[in-house]
C-alpha cells in the first residue's frame, strides 16, 4: 500500500523528544484496515518513508484515531526541515 499526503512537522517534548507528522483521517483509515496483517505489536506499522530525496525505514505509531510518522533528526537535517514546516510524505506499508 502506498500513501501520499502533506502534513506539518510537530515536536513532542516528552522524555525522548522527537518530531512527527500526523497522517490525515482518510489515510489513517486505510492503514487501520491493513494494520492487523502488517503490525508487529502495539499497533505499530512498519513503513518505508520518503520526504524529498530522503528515504528511511520507520514505524507508524497509533495516536487516537490517526497514525503519526516519526521524522528522524537525520531526515530533518538532510531536507533542511524544522517543526512547523509542511512536508509531502510518501509511505510504503505492507
Amino acid at each position: 500500500m502506498t500513501i501520499e499526503f502533506e502534513g506539518e512537522i510537530w515536536h513532542w517534548r516528552g522524555p525522548a523528544p522527537y518530531h512527527f507528522v500526523t497522517i490525515p483521517d482518510e489515510q489513517s483509515d486505510a492503514l487501520r484496515a491493513i494494520a492487523r496483517s502488517v503490525t508487529y505489536g502495539w499497533g505499530m506499522i512498519p513503513v518505508t518513508a520518503r520526504i524529498g530525496h530522503t528515504e528511511w525505514k520507520t514505524s507508524l505509531f497509533p495516536k487516537g484515531d490517526r497514525y503519526i510518522v516519526p521524522i528522524r533528526d537525520s531526515v530533518r537535517a538532510a531536507e533542511q526541515l524544522q517543526a512547523g514546516d509542511r512536508v509531502a510524505l510518501r509511505l510504503e506499508a505492507g
